[in-house]
């Protein structure tokens, strides 16, 4: 069981800096009034990646959009992330510089899902690995195009459920 709690901690993790890459924010939006009321980001979030802007993300186009963040990450264009470059333009909490121990916990378990290999780094190929268990994941309906909405269904099920 605890095994289990940890596969899902790692994949919430995972999760999140797909839909929220860190640098790539948009600008604050008044919370809304009720979920129906919510707004689909087409600015930010897995919409970033709608290339042609017909509403949806095909794996094609989340491959590009990847492959693109891995090199705006990868700030000594070295072909490696290291825990710093992955983690650079993450934003504090609050008008804090540095991670709250809950990020830094948070991010720590997702360097090392990445790394598979365990070197300390993550490659081109360990980081679109977990880019396409990402929109795996999102793709609930197995049709190979993804939303904000099916991505936050996504999130939203239980281990069990996935």
């Amino acid at each position: 069981m605890p095994r289990l709690s940890l596969l899902a901690t790692a994949v919430l993790m995972l999760a999140g800096p797909a839909l929220a890459a860190p640098g790539d924010t948009a600008a604050p939006q008044p919370a809304p009034t009720a979920p129906s009321d919510r707004p689909a980001r087409v600015d930010g979030g897995v919409m970033r990646y709608d290339t042609n802007k017909d509403g949806a993300v095909t794996i094609e186009e989340w491959k590009t959009g990847q492959q693109a963040r891995f090199k705006r990450l990868d700030a000594n264009g070295d072909g490696k992330l290291t825990k710093d470059e992955l983690f650079a333009r993450t934003p504090a909490v609050g008008n804090s510089v540095l991670p709250t121990d809950r990020q830094a916990s948070q991010q720590s378990g997702y360097f090392l899902l990445l790394d598979t290999d365990k070197d300390g780094v993550v490659t081109l190929t360990e980081f679109m690995a977990g880019a396409d268990r990402n929109f795996t994941r999102c793709d609930l309906d197995k049709n190979g195009r993804i939303d904000t909405a099916e991505c936050r269904q996504a999130l939203q099920r239980k281990p069990a459920e996935r």
